[in-house]
């Protein structure tokens, strides 16, 4: 039974690796035994991510700079992985970013930062690992989504459209590269400690009270809560599933 989740050999891209849910998910495949590269822009800290995991578990870790709102820099990590791993198993698309406001206040151009940076780039980023999946007759796209992928929220309506699209993209993937034997799913993390998360309690009064009131199981998530998830989607124990969009919420989606 294992060996159906094992990751030995097997090479993930995260994707906003270097915290947050991408840290832990990265944590989590490194135990799993794959290697890591760790995607994002902050080069000091993906640096010492970087560190942690490699002194923690013993598998070879990849930091690589990259802003995955610009298709050249997806396509010079992607040939950086292959140089170094000559190949690609997994892909984790988490990077992302939240402007909170009301509807009628954004501008266009934050728009565009929401929607580049969540959606965007995880259909280049996909666009980029397909051809190396393709060839390996093998391949793993987990895509982060959100509560707000299900849920409307008054200030976090850009957000939310990327988180949506997110589920959507999936769903369009999954069918269109099954026959290529690439599997994608979604994650859709409930309330999850992280700095992202952290910015909300302070902007919105009250918030941590509702959160732990209309999740069953009392609590926040942590980080590591989606390691579990994302490491059943990435091994072969979900060859046979793909188009889902799986919530890791402590019960929150199903709560009255």
């Amino acid at each position: 039974m294992n060996e159906m989740f094992n990751l030995k050999g097997k090479v993930a891209i995260v994707t906003g690796g270097n915290g947050g849910i991408g840290k832990g998910i990265g944590r989590g495949f490194a135990a799993a035994g794959s290697e890591i590269v760790i995607a994002a822009r902050n080069p000091a800290k993906t640096a010492e991510a970087v560190r942690e995991i490699q002194e923690e578990f013993g598998v070879r870790v990849l930091g690589v700079q990259v802003d995955v709102r610009e298709e050249g820099q997806i396509r010079g990590m992607v040939q950086k992985v292959l140089d170094l791993f000559d190949r690609i198993d997994i892909l984790v698309n988490n990077a992302g970013t939240n402007i909170r406001k009301n509807p009628q206040d954004y501008d266009l151009s934050e728009w565009d930062e929401v929607l580049n940076t969540n959606l965007r780039s995880a259909f280049l980023c996909s666009k980029a690992v397909y051809p190396v999946m393709k060839l390996a007759k093998s391949g793993k796209i987990i895509n982060i989504g959100s509560m707000t992928s299900i849920f409307g929220n008054p200030q976090a309506p850009l957000y939310g459209a990327s988180k949506g699209g997110i589920v959507q993209l999936t769903r369009s993937l999954a069918v269109a590269w099954a026959p290529d034997h690439i599997q994608v799913n979604a994650i859709l993390p409930g309330w999850i400690n992280t700095d992202l998360t952290r910015n909300a309690r302070k902007a919105w009064p009250n918030l941590n009270e509702r959160v732990l009131a209309r999740t069953p199981t009392g609590r926040w998530g942590e980080p590591a809560d989606l390691a579990g998830a994302a490491i059943f989607l990435a091994s072969h124990a979900a060859d046979f599933v793909t188009g889902v969009a799986l919530p890791v919420d402590g019960g929150f989606s199903v709560m009255m």
